[in-house]
């Protein structure tokens, strides 16, 4: 108690640098999930993505980033176990923050798209076992939150597969793809607008006072469909075929234009929820620091906000995103595979779909993890020529490295802050 009552405002500035550093990491690797796609396929360019993603990413991190946190992440440890010992809840959280946020540095530099919330789980974990021993770490939960390593590209990558498929057979195989185009694609609308809808609702907001049960955010989504649905014919109705080009007799170009539409507002969308939910990785172990010192050592299960705290999550995602951000983007829209908007667009769905399923059913996933393997899923609809393996193999190997690398790294910053303050 006497460490913490000391050195308490200390504690909280190394918190808040050490969340920012990890919000920049969320920004510079984690924002490819909702922009990779989209640049990929060249429904947008690198600048549109980033002011989208500055502008969603931003309004979901700071609106819907939470106004509870719960300050030990995903039940990785018991509190109860540091009632006594408080500030080594504190050495843990500035250690995990510490070391997520290097490794996310390092896997952004490399243009590795890695797990945020690994990250901070595998660090989480390092602090445990040093702080508390390998029993404290509630070994099923970690072995849930690997077995998405499989589950999570596994089920985007089916979803993806089948859903281009679709595409192909509706419409590119049609003896008249344009005009198949304007015919099929408002359901394929109808389906962003309700997926993305409940992504937003039940993964993007979770964190908002209102809570929204799954029925709830059901019906909202069904509205949203069919308003998105109405919104995107009459855009839809503008997009001509361009007469004047010989090769494109099938008028392919009009029909990717017509899924660029689509792609416009899944990157949108999916820039907001991603802000809003994965700003928790950065201010959950900073929400810890911040509710041990305020309660001057009491240890308790959930921290309230403040305002500012979110700001500074959001701002740092921004940060990270026009810094480093093109890294990982370029390795998701154009290392695994080619993309066109009509490829991103089921990728994309794909992902987002996979994320509701989850939601609903409590899967622990990776939105990272998700997106690749929706990514991978379109490429392999195409055929194993597609696929860049060498990429493929790299990406998987810097998930599997994750957790250890993040548990490393976050042990030895436990027993230098240990040694530090006592």
């Amino acid at each position: 108690m006497d460490i913490i009552a000391q050195h308490g405002g200390l504690f909280i500035l190394l918190a808040c640098l050490f969340g920012f550093f990890m919000a920049w990491g969320v920004g510079a690797n984690d924002v490819a999930n909702a922009m990779g796609t989209s640049v990929g396929s060249k429904a947008i360019t690198i600048r549109q993505a980033i002011i989208i993603a500055v502008i969603f990413e931003f309004l979901g991190a700071w609106l819907a980033g939470g106004e509870v946190t719960s300050t030990i992440r995903r039940g990785i440890i018991d509190p109860g176990l540091l009632d006594e010992t408080p500030q080594f809840l504190i050495y843990g959280m500035l250690s995990s923050l510490l070391a997520a946020a290097i490794w996310l540095l390092i896997a952004s530099r490399k243009g590795w798209p890695v797990s945020t919330t690994h990250s901070v789980v595998g660090a989480i974990v390092g602090f445990a076992i040093a702080g508390l021993g390998p029993a404290s770490v509630q070994w099923g939960a970690v072995g849930m939150i690997a077995s998405s390593w499989i589950t999570s590209p596994l089920v985007a990558g089916v979803l993806a597969f089948l859903l281009f498929r679709s595409i192909q057979a509706l419409i590119f195989e049609n003896q008249d793809p344009f005009a198949a185009a304007r015919r099929y694609v408002p359901a394929y609308m109808f389906m962003v607008g309700f997926i993305i809808a409940m992504v937003t609702l039940l993964k993007g907001l979770s964190h908002v006072g209102l809570e929204l049960s799954f029925t709830d955010a059901l019906l909202w989504s069904l509205g949203i469909g069919a308003t998105i649905t109405v919104l995107g014919i009459l855009l839809e109705q503008r997009i001509s075929v361009d007469t004047h080009n010989g090769r494109d007799r099938f008028h392919f170009s009009g029909v990717e234009r017509i899924f660029g539409v689509l792609m416009m507002f899944t990157a949108c969308a999916m820039a907001f929820a991603h802000g809003s939910n994965d700003v928790a990785n950065a201010v959950g172990p900073l929400a810890a620091v911040v509710s041990v010192v305020s309660h001057h050592g009491e240890i308790g299960g959930s921290a309230v906000l403040p305002w500012w705290i979110l700001i500074l999550g959001g701002g740092g995602i921004v940060v990270g995103l026009v810094t480093y951000g093109h890294r990982v983007i370029a390795t998701v829209g154009t290392g695994i595979t080619e993309l066109t908007p009509s490829r991103g667009f089921a990728a994309t769905l794909a992902a987002a779909t996979t994320v509701v399923i989850a939601s609903g059913t409590g899967l622990p996933i990776s939105t990272t993890h998700t997106l690749v393997g929706a990514v991978l899923g379109v490429g392999l609809a195409r055929g194993m020529r597609a696929l860049n393996l060498r990429v493929l193999g790299t990406i998987v190997i810097s998930w599997l490295v994750t957790l250890p690398a993040g548990a490393g790294l976050s042990i030895m910053f436990f027993f230098m802050f240990k040694g530090m303050f006592g």
